[in-house]
């Protein structure tokens, strides 16, 4: 059964990064124009995948609690690439603070830059933190939905990692709500190799944190919630992070 569903999920990652290219250069005429239309592409990219993931590798795909809407902060966890486009699509004008290499990666980062995502360098820890807090803060950004992975990169399952001091600041200096995101993803899309598992994926919105909680009250509670809510789904979805 386990070389079935590797061949399988061969088939299923090589048609989504056939079809990223495709479903980019189909909706790019009306994408360099206007940001509405690089959404659209992106959202219709990732609904693509969420439809082939179930029929082809067993995956569904669920969003649970309320995906928020106007000028907030999310603060996420993060998996492996489906949580970057569940949570995309769930929210109505998304925006991702990402490492400045992702710019580099083709058709990503050409559709990153279109819609204002804010690039960090990670080797230069204090002048990403000033940058990025200027660049969200400067106006040029259009509002809506910030999006950021508080341990910074993909954790898998069972992987402790620290919550970086990045979404305290932007907490701390843009006085928004920030809503805190779950996730199990990573039990049936692993952030490495080919095998995708049959399940329930899920990323949940959660109670939001109003502005003004002081920055380390703040890091503790985000880090708590998301940390114990995703472990009851990884749970759920037959994995223990803490086995």
């Amino acid at each position: 059964m386990y070389a079935i569903q590797w061949l399988r999920s061969l088939f299923f990652v090589g048609q989504i990064y056939l079809m990223m290219p495709l479903i980019g250069l189909a909706f790019a005429p009306w994408a360099i124009f206007s940001k509405t239309g690089a959404r659209v592409c992106c959202k219709t990219y990732s609904r693509w995948v969420f439809w082939t993931a179930r029929w082809m590798v067993g995956i569904k795909c669920e969003v649970r609690g309320t995906p928020p809407e106007g000028e907030v902060l999310i603060a996420a966890k993060h998996q492996s690439f489906l949580d970057i486009m569940m949570i995309f699509t769930a929210l109505p004008t998304a925006k991702f603070i990402m490492k400045k290499e992702i710019l580099r990666t083709p058709v990503i980062g050409q559709y990153a830059k279109l819609l204002d995502c804010v690039a960090v360098d990670r080797g230069k820890r204090g002048a990403a933190i000033d940058k990025m807090v200027k660049d969200v803060a400067s106006g040029a950004q259009d509002a809506g939905q910030l999006i950021i992975y508080s341990q910074g990169t993909r954790v898998a399952p069972g992987v402790k990692a620290d919550y970086k001091v990045g979404t305290g600041v932007l907490y701390e200096q843009l006085q928004q709500t920030c809503v805190p995101v779950a996730t199990n993803v990573g039990v049936m899309w692993p952030r490495k190799g080919i095998i995708r598992r049959p399940g329930t994926a899920v990323v949940e919105f959660m109670e939001p944190i109003a502005p003004g909680v002081e920055r380390k009250v703040f890091m503790a509670e985000l880090e708590q919630r998301v940390e114990a809510r995703s472990n009851e789904l990884m749970r759920e979805a037959g994995f223990d992070p803490e086995a």
